[in-house]
């Protein structure tokens, strides 16, 4: 997996996950995001070194539940990740990996996307919550989900 952060190119897709099923839930969303220019960020894991063989990695720091010095390590790398490179948008599907990147980027006004995962339907995530009043779109995979996020979309699920 690649950390390296320098690029002064094109913008780029930033696709941001815990490693488990919050990558799987963005791996689902390939259709979308295969023609575009991607960088991931992500847990250096056996799994998500394999699932993302070849793809553009930033390597996060984990584990990130309640886990302090991860969140500040977290959140520089996202500050370095920001404004050494150009980035188009933030998608992520949590967790706690997600919320520096989200806060920093709607700080530079980069838009910001959450995707509520969707074995969550009868109550928010703790990284929805927080990432919420940063969020430019919440997406829900439930219509049921929408009674946590009125103003959330529903796409519908990914897995």
């Amino acid at each position: 997996m690649d950390t390296d952060i320098e690029d002064g190119g094109a913008p780029v897709l930033l696709l941001v996950g815990s490693s488990g099923g919050h990558l799987a839930q963005l791996l689902a969303l390939r259709p979308w995001y295969e023609s575009r220019r991607r960088c991931w960020v992500t847990f250096d894991t056996p799994e998500a070194v394999s699932l993302l063989a070849g793809e553009e990695v930033v390597v996060a720091h984990h584990p990130t539940t309640r886990n302090l010095p991860n969140l500040l390590r977290n959140a520089v790398l996202a500050w370095r990740v920001l404004r050494r490179r150009p980035v188009a948008a933030v998608v992520t599907t949590g967790a706690g990996v997600a919320l520096p990147f989200v806060v920093l980027a709607r700080l530079r006004r980069v838009p910001t996307v959450y995707i509520e995962v969707y074995d969550r339907i009868d109550s928010p995530t703790m990284t929805a919550r927080l990432c919420r009043p940063f969020l430019s779109a919440m997406l829900v995979q439930w219509d049921e989900q929408r009674r946590q996020y009125p103003e959330a979309t529903v796409v519908g699920t990914l897995l």
